[in-house]
């Protein structure tokens, strides 16, 4: 067995597969921050609230007003440098740092695949993905290879497969194969669309959609990584992906995914691809086959190895993080971001909040309106830790107004996946008293039912 793993990490492939990954990863990130600019969503999502909702521990992540279209310059400038591989060091490390800023600075904006960019950026730091068809490579020949460790591709692979296959596993439960939801919510909403729109109102739609969606994330990872399936698989990845972004809006992420799997095909094809990308812009593709494998030195190695093996160690773990929480997940949310638990839910929340003094008695209510936007409402309505926040922010609010002995209670109903509106947070809790933490919020009201499931 040790021969093995000793053999396997000695073994080495060529360099294109990753330089096609870097090439389409930094375009496609640059065109994800144009698209985000020229939508005006820097100014509606970042600079007009009042108020923005913080991840624990990263409080001191937020908007910068104006300056906050700086961070996106940086992090497209960066982008465009790590697709043509120009300082791609430098370029990948800001790229990382500045669009980790941009994901922690509301978590309202939360999304899963802001999360998996944010820790591929990261893998991507310690992968010489400029060692073959880039600017650093044409520069400096001294760093240009045309062989790298296999395992540096592999990683990549590895991650994509943790995604596909965690989300499948997320998929076995209750309400998502035996009742079809949140997909029995959103399909028929689609009436409009050409050919589709009739279809998406029949039931049996939603269940096929549900357990299908279920096989695909459980299976794909293996049917690319099997070179007799792959291009059924790849096949398979093009049509989920394109019908998911038609019936639902979430940007760029399915591109991402398409493009991504393109990573798991022999080397011939990315060569095939970077000749076309030579052809296109003029570029000889020749002069990178040099023949040169990468060896790293033993120290530098090691420390590649056992940091990326804790980074894997890390990704495998922290979904299950859940399990330390009491309560049903899906109502408190408590170890659900950061694993991979893609649209599985639909929740609509009310909540009033009430400002009370202490001492006299007195109390008024309070329009989120005031200080929310309406996105942000609707997401801090169901969800603990973001009500909690918003408390602590009102708190801090009517005290500069000159309001005393403040006290401030919520009067929450939260409906889950078609289930009717239920209490959620203790309406006698003062949420001055409780402080946000990784530990269970035992303001939140009990879940008077049970999702089966991972």
């Amino acid at each position: 067995m040790n021969q093995k793993i000793t053999s396997y990490f000695n073994e080495k492939t060529q360099a294109a597969p990753l330089a096609v990954f870097r090439v389409f990863f930094g375009f496609m990130m640059l065109a994800s921050i144009i698209r985000f600019w020229l939508n005006g969503w820097i100014e509606k999502l970042y600079i007009l609230p009042e108020f923005s909702f913080s991840y624990y521990g990263f409080e001191w992540v937020k908007p910068l007003g104006n300056f906050t279209y700086i961070i996106f310059l940086i992090c497209g400038l960066s982008a465009f440098f790590v697709g043509i591989g120009y300082k791609y060091r430098l370029a990948i490390i800001t790229f990382f740092i500045s669009f980790t800023y941009i994901e922690l600075m509301d978590k309202t904006t939360y999304l899963n695949h802001y999360y998996f960019i944010s820790i591929l950026s990261f893998l991507l730091i310690f992968l010489p993905a400029n060692a073959y068809f880039s600017l650093d490579a044409k520069k400096n020949t001294g760093i240009a290879f045309q062989k790298i460790p296999r395992w540096c591709i592999d990683s990549i692979k590895l991650l994509l497969g943790i995604v596909y296959f965690y989300a499948g596993l997320a998929k076995i439960n209750f309400d998502w194969l035996l009742k079809a939801m949140p997909l029995k919510i959103w399909l028929p909403s689609k009436y409009d669309l050409p050919f589709l729109g009739d279809l998406l109102q029949q039931e049996w739609v939603h269940y096929a959609f549900s357990w299908s969606g279920m096989l695909y994330d459980l299976l794909i990872p293996f049917l690319l990584l099997y070179r007799p399936t792959r291009l059924f698989a790849f096949v398979m990845v093009v049509i989920f992906h394109v019908l998911t972004r038609v019936l639902f809006p979430i940007g760029m992420f399915p591109y991402i995914m398409i493009v991504s799997a393109i990573i798991f095909f022999d080397p011939g094809i990315h060569h095939k691809i970077l000749e076309k990308i030579s052809r296109l812009f003029g570029i000889v593709k020749a002069r990178f086959d040099n023949g040169r494998a990468l060896n790293y030195l033993s120290n530098k190695r090691k420390f590649l190895l056992s940091f990326l093996s804790l980074f894997f160690i890390v990704q495998l773990l922290l979904p299950w993080r859940y399990l330390l929480y009491p309560g049903e997940l899906f109502w408190t949310e408590e170890g659900f971001r950061f694993s991979w638990r893609v649209m599985l839910m639909e929740k609509a929340g009310y909540a009033q909040f009430k400002v009370v003094d202490g001492e006299t008695g007195k109390r008024f209510y309070v329009d989120n309106s005031d200080f929310l936007t309406p996105f942000q409402e609707k997401q801090m309505s169901t969800q603990p830790d973001f009500i909690l926040q918003y408390a602590h922010y009102l708190a801090d609010h009517f005290k500069k107004d000159g309001h005393e002995n403040i006290e401030i209670y919520v009067e929450s109903y939260v409906a889950l996946n078609g289930r009717q509106s239920a209490p959620y947070i203790d309406p006698n809790v003062n949420l001055l008293e409780e402080k946000d933490s990784f530990k269970h919020k035992t303001f939140t009201l009990p879940f008077h039912d049970q999702i089966k499931g991972l």
